[in-house]
């Protein structure tokens, strides 16, 4: 499976465009020599929770399976990391949108990624089990006994026996092809009056557009490789119309616009900010390099060329780039 997050209790819908505070992105280009072949991979066993997987090597980037854009190597995990402190500053130090339910005795992580979220809701609520799963988990071995990492795929039919009362998606944008699927087997593995949380990113943006820009570039290539890979970037997948038809009903939505670095006049945001574009530069590679090599014909050095002018153009002064968050939570109704 792949990343994931957060919690509520609320029926009633609400809309807010804001301003927010800090959040995840990309990854940089590394410095140093690169082969300027289009692609190059091996394989190496990492040490997981359940035991080794063959690691796929690809252009200096390790990724857990030939399909999934996103790599899951240690400067991926080094941006993960970053991206959840990014969260938790734009939460107020909390691990949800709204509060899990006290109450609440199984939680799914889904696309657990570093597994920090995972180990900090069983930390805080000990009386619950929580499942964490990924394609690949890289977990602690100083870990909360109620807590429980799995290697799975969500695309897959999800096999879980007891229902939960909370799952959580963070970060998930890209992963899969059908995401109707993965709705329907969320709902179907909700408690009556379970929930859903969702939290994403859309698309870059300057407010200050520069015409013909490298980010603008960089937005379209990423764009058009995904729609040719079957997978969408992007906020679509957290369409009103999409989870309406798997069953959930609506209980809040809210849009955050968040600035990447300092540019902010709020304290808060100034600091939340700093952690996004961290995490922004951090992410370009890792969004791109092997969209645009796969299903661009781009070469490798011609990826990581423009991924540095864009991250030259997000540290101009005066651009206020910025990148919205959307969090959307949704109810299982009693039938």
């Amino acid at each position: 499976m792949a990343e994931a997050t957060e919690a509520c209790q609320r029926t009633g819908e609400e809309t807010e465009q804001g301003n927010g505070l800090p959040i995840t992105g990309p990854r940089s280009p590394a410095s140093g020599h690169r082969s300027p072949e289009r692609s190059q991979s091996s394989t190496k066993s990492l040490s997981l929770s359940d035991g080794d997987f063959e690691q796929i090597l690809e252009n200096d980037r390790g990724y857990a399976n030939e399909s999934y854009l996103m790599p899951c190597d240690e400067q991926e995990q080094t941006r993960l990391a970053i991206t959840h402190q990014c969260f938790m500053s734009m939460l107020n130090g909390q691990l949800s949108f709204q509060n899990i339910p006290r109450n609440a005795r199984r939680i799914l992580d889904i696309g657990t990624g570093t597994g920090e979220w995972a180990v900090a809701v069983a930390e805080r609520l000990p009386d619950a089990e929580v499942i964490a799963t990924d394609i690949a988990c890289f977990q602690s071995t100083n870990v909360p006994p109620n807590v429980f990492f799995e290697i799975d795929d969500a695309r897959e039919e999800w096999t879980f026996t007891e229902p939960f009362d909370f799952i959580h998606i963070r970060g998930l944008s890209g992963a899969f092809s059908n995401w109707a699927a993965v709705y329907t087997e969320a709902h179907k593995h909700l408690q009556a009056n379970g929930i859903l949380e969702i939290a994403d990113f859309g698309v870059i943006a300057m407010k200050e557009p520069i015409p013909d820009s490298y980010l603008s570039i960089y937005n379209g290539a990423c764009l058009s490789a995904a729609e040719k890979s079957g997978v969408t970037l992007g906020l679509d997948h957290m369409k009103k119309t999409l989870l309406e038809s798997a069953g959930f009903s609506i209980a809040k939505t809210r849009t955050l616009d968040i600035p990447l670095g300092t540019w902010s006049p709020d304290p808060r945001k100034k600091v939340a900010g700093k952690m996004a574009l961290i995490s922004t530069l951090e992410g370009l590679e890792a969004t791109s390099l092997r969209l645009l090599t796969q299903h661009m014909d781009w070469k490798v050095e011609e990826v990581r060329d423009l991924c540095g002018k864009v991250q030259e153009e997000l540290m101009r002064p005066g651009l206020r780039p910025s990148i919205p968050c959307q969090f959307t939570v949704v109810r299982k109704l009693v039938m």
